[in-house]
């Protein structure tokens, strides 16, 4: 399906900043609801340590791993499967090709790694290129400016499309549609519009047309395009957009759900 996987939950992380003794049960118990939803669980290298009381050897958990490439000396923990790993950003291609060795050096080809992309460094997508590496892109945060403008968000998908490389966005993408936050007045960006920007990108369309898919903000509109889509159109743009982190995997499906989308 269209969702497999789409959501990865970085419960522990902001605005959520749910307690490891709180978000590793309730991780598990989303996972027994919607297995096929739910992406792995998301956590900092520094706070393993933490996480390791409530690893289970019978039922390992998957994580999804955020450490710089350097702090990679070790994947292998008991009752815990690193599904992914995620390298904060880096701002220069040098710096980008030393963190691809270490990688190269570190990680199994069954692991993949995310490099996040600073968007005042998106060139470095160019040290991705041509290599088993994906980006990650930041939708969102705690202030207004970390927040991409609909054209820089469409640009940098069509950068990553243009040159083969996979990504997945992390925070800000907590619903379904493009709206503006009442609490804060910060306009988030919709999961749906993301997926519908990849699809056309993957169908070789603009950045310009991925733009207005990121633009759009009448839910039955977005909703009838997901719905359009074909399986192959649909898998073509889950091979480009993979997933998505969300301090509350249980929004998306609620609105998935509302929009008669599940």
């Amino acid at each position: 399906m269209i969702f497999d996987g789409l959501f990865d939950d970085a419960a522990l992380f902001p605005p959520g900043d749910a307690p490891m003794e709180v978000a590793v049960p309730a991780h598990r118990s989303l996972r027994a609801r919607f297995a096929d939803l739910v992406g792995p669980f998301v956590v900092a290298a520094a706070r393993l340590d933490e996480l390791m009381p409530y690893a289970d050897e019978a039922a390992p958990i998957d994580v999804s791993l955020i450490a710089a490439a350097a702090d990679l000396t070790t994947l292998d923990r008991p009752g815990v499967r690193v599904r992914a790993v995620e390298i904060p950003a880096v701002r220069t291609a040098p710096d980008a090709r030393d963190v691809l060795k270490i990688l190269d050096d570190v990680l199994p080809p069954e692991v993949p790694a995310y490099v996040e992309l600073s968007w005042d460094a998106l060139h470095v997508v160019d040290v991705l290129a041509g290599t088993r590496y994906r980006a990650k892109l930041r939708t969102g945060g705690l202030r207004a400016d970390l927040f991409p403008a609909p054209a820089a968000l469409a640009d940098a998908m069509a950068a990553c499309a243009a040159r083969g490389i996979a990504f997945k966005c992390t925070a800000g993408l907590h619903q379904a549609i493009r709206h503006t936050d009442p609490a804060t007045g910060f306009e988030h960006h919709g999961f749906l519009n993301v997926l519908l920007a990849a699809a056309a990108l993957s169908a070789d369309g603009s950045a310009l047309i991925a733009e207005g898919h990121l633009e759009a903000d009448y839910a039955p509109g977005v909703a009838a395009g997901i719905r359009a889509l074909t399986p192959e159109r649909a898998a073509l743009a889950r091979d480009l957009f993979i997933s998505f982190g969300t301090c509350s995997v249980q929004e998306p499906i609620d609105d998935l759900t509302t929009l008669g989308l599940l």
